[in-house]
């Protein structure tokens, strides 16, 4: 393995919950490729968050910062003036790194969202671009039929048309045009985040390996249909199952707010536990806040609400002192540890994939409300497809189908029924990630791949 082989460009898109995943497929190829030297180029504070206390891959993995896009004395970055300073400010920090070392890298290895990295490695002889979808097979399977799907809308721009069933693209039978990522029906793909996922959409086929963190059983027809438009598709989730079973060492858990030993303490006989939590990024509207308060303290089932301070100032009076015996809100919850804890039996969530994919991995029942880009098409799936939770009626919380959501779930048949299948898909997603299950495969195939390269 030549020097200028073995130095890997890994490229992250520092918003959400999308370095994280990348960092982690990082240092499981680290393991795989001992010589290898991994440089990391993401902004200053998404690099800060993960890198903190941390050593990935032994020092193996070194931190770049890039341009946000920022002017001095801004605070806040948003994706847009991110986007817009791309790929220039990949391009610069990157010369950067190829500079210092003294080798120009041999392999890029992006987040799928970052397009131009099939130019880069084009640009430096044709080294491997392989890009990672952080999410699942439905949705990039939808944005590679973009130009489909809009023309389907354009000749049924009805409230009607956009209940139209997409029947015609394999696995998505029971997805709506409707319920597309909004990126995909944007009026105009030249903005910055939908002109960016579109260029993804035209670039992917050109990347030699497009990873999923998802496992084969899980969307069969959906993957299959992948495979015949992209070069390889690896399918190597769950990655959280994967990070569970390797050998590496964790980062520590924090359970600041004692979640755990307070779904610890519920008594033998309480009703399960619903987990309430929409993300990093997301914060119900005030007036969904108030109706999930009225719809839980209704119900009187025990449940944990993780809910940013800004969020709790729309709370009912009373609500917390109200509920005390039989409730906790914490601004931050151990996420992975709270689903995988037996008393948890419910998960009222925005269906972003991680939370989607982190909920069957520990056998849990969903009850949706999505907001935003995938998480739509997850929602439906999850209703529709694996019958493995429910949609909140109406597209918002409110009190009457809130309570209605936690009722079949918790206690009714069907309930029962969704927690056999949920159950069983766990079942599936584990299998995937033992020695010689799906996923393991994918990824000793991935690495044999780029074997081929190094």
């Amino acid at each position: 393995m030549g020097s200028s082989e073995c130095h890997v460009a890994v490229l992250a898109f520092p918003f959400a919950t999308h370095a994280a995943p990348l960092l982690s497929l990082v240092e499981q190829l680290s393991a795989a490729f001992p010589s290898a030297r991994f440089s990391f180029f993401n902004n200053h504070d998404s690099n800060s968050g993960l890198f903190r206390g941390r050593n990935p891959a032994a020092g193996k993995v070194k931190a770049y910062d890039v341009w946000d896009g920022t002017v001095a004395g801004e605070a806040l970055v948003t994706h847009e003036e991110f986007i817009m300073a791309m790929p220039g400010n990949y391009v610069k920090a990157i010369a950067e790194a190829e500079a210092e070392t003294g080798t120009k890298f041999g392999c890029f290895l992006t987040d799928a969202f970052l397009w131009f990295g099939g130019d880069l490695a084009a640009e430096r002889g044709g080294v491997p671009w392989i890009a990672l979808w952080t999410a699942g097979a439905c949705s990039i399977s939808a944005h590679l039929y973009t130009d489909f799907v809009r023309s389907l809308a354009a000749a049924t721009p009805t409230a009607n048309g956009m209940e139209q069933k997409l029947k015609v693209i394999p696995g998505m039978s029971e997805i709506s045009i409707g319920e597309m990522p909004g990126e995909i029906l944007a009026k105009d793909l030249q903005a910055p985040f939908p002109g960016m996922i579109y260029n993804m959409a035209l670039k992917l086929p050109g990347a030699n390996a497009v990873v999923l963190n998802s496992f084969q059983n899980l969307e069969p027809t959906v993957t299959d249909d992948l495979r015949s438009k992209l070069q390889k598709v690896f399918n190597i989730g769950p990655m959280i199952l994967r990070q569970a079973a390797a050998a590496t060492p964790k980062p520590p858990i924090s359970d600041d707010h004692n979640c755990i030993p307070w779904l610890d303490s519920l008594p033998p006989a309480s009703p399960p536990a619903v987990y309430l939590s929409f993300g990093s990024g997301l914060t119900p509207p005030p007036d969904e806040i108030v109706a999930l308060a009225e719809a839980l303290e209704a119900k009187r089932a025990p449940f944990l609400w993780s809910l940013k301070p800004h969020g709790v100032k729309h709370l009912p009076e009373g609500f917390l002192e109200r509920t005390k015996e039989f409730g906790k809100i914490v601004p931050w919850a151990p996420q992975v540890q709270v689903l995988s804890h037996p008393g948890v039996g419910a998960f009222m969530t925005h269906c972003g994939w991680n939370s989607t994919l982190e909920a069957i991995s520990f056998g849990v029942c969903l009850i949706c409300r999505p907001f935003y880009g995938d998480q739509q098409i997850n929602s439906r799936f999850v209703e529709s497809v694996w019958e493995i939770g429910v949609k909140v009626e109406g597209g918002k919380f409110t009190k009457d189908e809130t309570l209605k959501a936690l009722n079949v779930v918790l206690d009714s048949d069907r309930g029962k029924l969704l927690k056999e299948n949920v159950v069983k898909l766990k079942g599936e997603a584990m299998e995937a990630v033992k020695p010689n299950g799906s996923s393991t495969k994918d990824f000793q195939e991935l690495v044999h791949l780029l074997n081929g390269y190094f």
